[in-house]
């Protein structure tokens, strides 16, 4: 299941990162998406709910992530953005993956399509935008280590 998320994770990025260059219809570019032969190996579910979760609410996603950049959002990467859209939503809608899972997640999706640096600020970002959105797991892990 970890590897197919992690597939899952990186068509969704390729698909959000399309959706922003092209502003392509997100079930036109999923279909494409669909046909890499690699596809069958990514968890579709998860795959559809991060893709098409961060297409419908880029709007709200974008002022919590700009209260947290050191730039305009327009003038961020498109590869970051996208990163970044994909880990926003992670951290605010699917609780049942660990903050710090998600933030890793996104650090190696930035290693991997990013610019030379572009993890760190990933994960300075998303570090920040866990303290409001994960309060609660934060604490507990915590007093769970203590």
């Amino acid at each position: 299941m970890k590897a197919s998320r992690k597939l899952s994770r990186r068509f969704a990025l390729q698909g959000v990162y399309a959706w922003q260059l092209t502003g392509a219809d997100p079930v036109e570019i999923a279909a494409h998406l669909r046909e890499n032969e690699e596809f069958g190996k990514a968890d579709e579910a998860f795959f559809s709910r991060l893709f098409h979760g961060v297409t419908e609410s880029a709007a709200s996603l974008d002022p919590r992530l700009a209260a947290h950049v050191d730039r305009p959002i327009a003038e961020l990467s498109p590869v970051e953005l996208a990163i970044l859209r994909l880990g926003a939503f992670e951290l605010a809608e699917c609780v049942d993956v660990p903050y710090r899972v998600v933030i890793n997640e996104a650090v190696e999706l930035a290693k991997q399509f990013g610019g030379t640096d572009g993890h760190k600020y990933v994960n300075g970002v998303l570090d920040k935008l866990a303290k409001e959105l994960r309060a609660a797991e934060i604490e507990y892990g915590r007093k769970m280590a203590k």
